[in-house]
């Protein structure tokens, strides 16, 4: 069993909040011991991230990108150790767990660039009476601290989402990450020490919720990052106050398949969005709505690829699906299955549920109040719901508190741009499931899947402000 300690000041410390120890979620066995840090030592790490900042955010560009570019090559390098810690601690299949390494690295390398490319505008003053003789123009400059709060399911893929835009900018970060991955955390801390950021630059505290209410609530820190769940959002962002706050909340994904669709890519492209990782990930595929002309053929290609699906071991390189997080995640999931029966819901395939491990499950003659399709089920569990119109598909997927991604399928140009139009969610993806993202687009929610928007530059936008400069000309 490991021993994980946080990273404040540049120095590993023992936590004061008290001991926790991880499991593998798939084999039950101890994974981590961790010394939880307490309030106090939350508050130390941001003082260290305030006085850090003073001297990090003069740095040049060059010298941030870099750095940035430092850790991405380390970050490739230490990749088999990375992937091998995910997969012991959240019990993500090794090979899922070696393309999130791969995406952190990119994450870096895409900061790197855009360190340099931090960019204002000039303002016409003369635009309005009176401003003539005047010249007017904006700089972008770093906030401060940034609180970066993460979950279990990509512990270092949507920590360097948060911490590689944050450094770029010029800000210093403290992370608070899932306390179910802080071995990950910590190989994250090393990274950023290694690749020659100064000490202070990244603290890693994982503590328990209070400290991290606290966390968000500091009056030193200037913006928080957050990803989890729609309550603890919420306690975020109304602890925060006046600060800046990002908020990605998760979904219960809808996906359309048109009439007009391409059949075989729909149901591989929904096979792969709603399984992968158990369905553990915020734009899994769970609502799948298809078109009545189709439903058939289109639960015919789709059934069979599900069940093909290996569950197991997720240390074996040939396993699809491992286990899920924890027991709780497991009696909840038993929890709302059991409801979705009483209410007349029928298994197409799987439906198993043993200790934490769940079979890739599909389900048909569901309700849209089930808690399977109106909440995030969070699981391999997927719905099929026929439609007859394209309106109503387009008004069933909007039914929903959530709006993360959607994904639809069609060869109708007409319908796309109607989805597009219409959908509301952040990124409707067309002829490809809501599982779907790139590391640089802009990533986020509408309704309660949150505020604001991930991906390197669009999170930089959220990380810096506006500074305005009005020159009034000698003689004007």
């Amino acid at each position: 069993m490991h021993e994980a300690r946080l990273l404040i000041g540049g120095h590993r410390v023992p936590g004061e909040g008290g001991e926790h120890i991880t499991f593998n979620p798939y084999s039950g066995e101890p994974v981590a011991r961790l010394s939880l840090a307490s309030p106090g030592q939350v508050r130390e790490a941001v003082r260290s991230s305030r006085d850090a900042f003073t001297g990090y955010r003069r740095l040049p560009a060059h010298r941030r990108g870099d750095m940035l570019l430092a850790a991405a090559r380390l970050t490739a390098e230490r990749a088999e150790v990375l992937a091998r810690t995910i997969t012991e601690e959240n019990g993500k299949p090794v090979r899922l767990a070696r393309a999130e390494v791969n995406r952190a690295a990119t994450v870096f390398r895409l900061a790197a660039a855009e360190a340099g490319r931090i960019t204002g505008e000039t303002i016409p003053m003369d635009a309005v009476p009176g401003s003539e003789g005047r010249i007017g123009f904006y700089i972008r400059q770093p906030v401060g601290v940034v609180a970066a709060i993460t979950p279990f399911n990509f512990p270092l893929n949507l920590a360097v989402h948060k911490i590689a835009p944050a450094l770029a900018a010029g800000n210093t970060v403290v992370l608070k990450p899932s306390s179910q991955t802080p071995l990950t955390a910590s190989l994250l801390g090393e990274i950023i020490t290694d690749a020659g950021f100064p000490a202070g630059t990244l603290s890693v505290v994982p503590c328990a919720r209070d400290a991290a209410e606290a966390l968000a609530a500091d009056p030193d820190v200037a913006a928080v990052s957050f990803t989890g769940s729609v309550a603890a959002g919420r306690s975020v962002r109304d602890g925060a106050g006046l600060k800046r706050v990002s908020l990605e909340l998760g979904s219960n994904s809808g996906n359309i398949v048109a009439g007009s669709a391409d059949l075989e890519q729909a149901a591989a492209s929904c096979v792969v969005g709603g399984f992968a990782y158990a369905g553990q990930v915020c734009i899994s595929v769970q609502r799948i709505y298809v078109q009545r002309t189709v439903l058939e053929a289109f639960t015919a290609l789709f059934l069979p690829r599900v069940q093909a699906l290996r569950s197991g071991d997720p240390r074996e390189e040939t396993t699809d699906v491992g286990p899920l997080v924890s027991d709780e995640a497991a009696e909840r999931v038993r929890g709302w299955m059991d409801e979705a029966m009483r209410g007349g819901a029928r298994v197409l395939c799987g439906g198993q549920l043993e200790g934490r491990m769940m079979q890739p499950t599909v389900l048909a003659a569901v309700d849209r109040g089930m808690k399977v399709v109106c909440q995030e089920v969070f699981a391999p569990l997927v719905s099929i719901i026929p439609f007859e119109t394209f309106d109503q598909a387009l008004a069933m997927v909007n039914d929903s508190r959530y709006g993360l991604n959607a994904g639809v399928f069609t060869r109708d140009l007409a319908e796309a741009f109607r989805a597009v139009e219409e959908l509301e969610v952040g990124s409707v993806i067309v002829n490809d499931s809501s599982a779907y993202r790139a590391d640089h687009m802009p990533y986020g929610g509408v309704k309660s899947s949150g505020l604001g928007r991930e991906g390197v530059r669009f999170a930089m936008e959220e990380m810096t402000e506006i500074k305005l400069a009005v020159i009034r000309l000698p003689h004007s």
